[in-house]
């Protein structure tokens, strides 16, 4: 999936495109909005806290070097324990667990109160009053669904994000 982000000056444009996007096959489980008054906006899902939050890498950063931190530990205690402890695998898998569930916690924690990095450009317009709309898009529909709304609202600033492994974020359009 590549995930583009609408960002519309208004309702009506916004309620316009979530039409579009359906007549075009997009699920209303791939849309999401955020917006100051999304009140006004019934048919489309408001954006989750999974959506505006950096809580997915927040728990997977605290996963990894909680996970690190446990391993190290666990193996500086079963290397260099005061006194003669015979403590052997078991012991450094359970504090590598055990570290990897704290950090998961811990970050968890402090990154669902962070806004979502991808948001951040949109934050001043948000507050004045647009729309983002996030659409989750099959990559072989990418191209339609972009030209479609291209077409039909050129005012929309479209930006599309493809996942870190295969390329950074892109703008498209303006």
């Amino acid at each position: 999936m590549r995930r583009l982000y609408f960002l519309v000056p208004d309702a009506n444009t916004c309620h316009s495109l979530a039409e579009e996007l359906r007549a075009l096959g997009i699920d209303d489980g791939h849309l999401h909005l955020v917006g100051a008054d999304q009140r006004t906006i019934h048919d489309v899902n408001p954006a989750s806290i999974l959506q505006t939050s950096d809580l997915v890498h927040g728990v997977i950063g605290g996963l990894l070097v909680g996970g690190l931190a446990g391993l190290l530990g666990g193996w500086l205690a079963i290397h260099y324990a005061p006194v003669a402890l015979d403590l052997g695998g078991r012991a450094l898998a359970g504090t590598t667990l055990a570290g990897a569930l704290f950090g998961m916690l811990v970050a968890g924690m402090v990154a669902k109160d962070m806004p979502n990095r991808a948001l951040r450009r949109y934050e001043r317009a948000i507050l004045t009053g647009w729309y983002l709309l996030i659409v989750d898009v099959p990559p072989d529909r990418m191209d339609a669904v972009v030209r479609t709304i291209r077409d039909h609202h050129p005012e929309a600033d479209i930006r599309i994000t493809v996942p870190r492994a295969r390329a950074p974020a892109l703008r498209h359009g303006r």
